[in-house]
């Protein structure tokens, strides 16, 4: 579209953050803690999380093999521990357990002859389907406190499985955590630091680039790049038209990736339809913004999403897949989607959605849904049992 890009930049204001500050938040070491952190366990190293004089070193569980728990057992003077979520507890229990208990610790090794694949066994629910899950020991305690939060927080901002191996660091003579981990050349990072990390993380969050991308629903589309300054997920705007034009609040819908369904068009979800079916509208409408937020099966990363279609093929539903997974009912926050409408200049929207938490927590963060605009399509054959427990658990109004 002719000018489209300077009529947008008019209209929003836009303008990059200067160097000076753009800077100063690159370089906060809390940030940018985490995002290493987060690098490390991915990749089947320790790190340490500290807080209030307390040093725990942790191995992400997928990462339990002979050689890793051995350098991590090396590392510590008391024996190992598995921590896991309530949810997983009380899957693994056939009981309910509160998820404001906070993580469990499972001493280990479990047994004599206790192998990593155990460990692995009781994170990953979909090793109970070969019925190789071992049973959960006796032992199996709360772990209250913000390290063992951060811990299990740590996990799930990795998209890995939410339990790690943990000890105690064995520090020094006057040595403190971060002292430990520069010693041995290892990352740690703060409890608080982790626990804060998605508010932070938001706060950083800075325009990359900008371009026009005609697509197939509507030609008149331009995508703005959105990336935070720890160079965390990227996350994109997909404007339609020239939303603030008309001076009324503009159609706006979020939109959590999915691999599967966007771009293979899988049937077990309606996020194709959805997200097709909400550009269409923006563009039969003259304007509109779509989120496409990297929250993918709602914020527990692609590889968890088919571990959670495996366990819906044993018969789980959507919600109690994820339960046993370790996670809960969704994952995701949105307070990068209210960033992104703040530096797009929009404070009122039309939310095109079918799901209240949306709502809500777009106004918790500050921007203004005036109305919501249902989103709904029809199930396709495979995706009726999904659809049904979005409507009965989630509380999605299908209706």
């Amino acid at each position: 579209m002719p000018n489209a890009k300077n009529t947008m930049v008019a209209a929003t204001g836009w303008s990059r953050r200067s160097s000076t500050e753009a800077g100063s938040v690159a370089g906060d070491p809390r940030i940018v803690a985490v995002n290493r952190a987060m690098a490390e366990l991915r990749r089947g190293a320790p790190v340490v999380i500290v807080a209030d004089g307390a040093a725990l070193l942790a191995l992400a569980a997928e990462a339990a093999d002979a050689t890793t728990l051995a350098r991590l057992a090396a590392l510590s003077r008391t024996p190992l521990a598995l921590l896991i979520t309530p949810e997983r507890v009380a899957h693994l229990q056939g009981r309910p357990m509160p998820p404001e208990v906070g993580p469990a610790a499972i001493s280990l090794p479990l047994a004599d002859d206790a192998a990593p694949e155990d460990i692995k066994a009781l994170a990953d629910p979909t090793a109970d389907l070969d019925g190789a899950t071992p049973a959960l020991p006796a032992d199996a305690t709360p772990a209250p406190g913000p390290v063992p939060t951060a811990t299990i927080a740590l996990a799930k901002l990795s998209r890995l499985l939410p339990a790690a191996v943990v000890t105690p660091a064995a520090l020094g003579a006057a040595e403190d955590g971060y002292e430990f981990a520069r010693r041995l050349d290892l990352i740690a990072v703060a409890a608080t630091s982790v626990l804060n990390y998605p508010d932070a993380v938001a706060g950083t969050l800075t325009r990359v680039t900008d371009a026009r991308v005609p697509l197939e629903g509507s030609e008149d589309v331009r995508f703005v790049a959105f990336r935070p300054l720890d160079g965390g997920l990227e996350h994109l705007a997909i404007v339609v038209g020239d939303p603030l034009a008309s001076g009324e609040p503009p159609l706006v819908r979020l939109h959590s990736e999915c691999f599967t369904g966007d771009l293979l068009g899988s049937l077990r979800c309606d996020c194709g339809d959805q997200l097709r079916g909400a550009i269409q509208r923006m563009a039969k409408e003259g304007a509109g913004v779509l989120l496409y937020l990297a929250q993918e099966g709602r914020g527990i990363g692609l590889m968890n999403k088919l571990r959670a279609y495996r366990l819906q093929d044993a018969g789980a539903d959507t919600l109690d897949a994820n339960r046993q997974l370790g996670f809960g009912a969704d994952e995701r926050g949105f307070q990068v989607a209210a960033a992104m409408l703040r530096d797009l200049g929009i404070g009122k929207v039309r939310l095109m959605t079918n799901n209240p938490d949306k709502v809500r927590s777009l106004g918790q963060h500050g921007v203004e849904v005036v109305e919501r605009v249902p989103h709904k399509f029809e199930a396709n054959g495979h995706n009726a049992r999904y659809l049904a427990t979005k409507a009965e658990r989630f509380g999605h109004m299908l209706g």
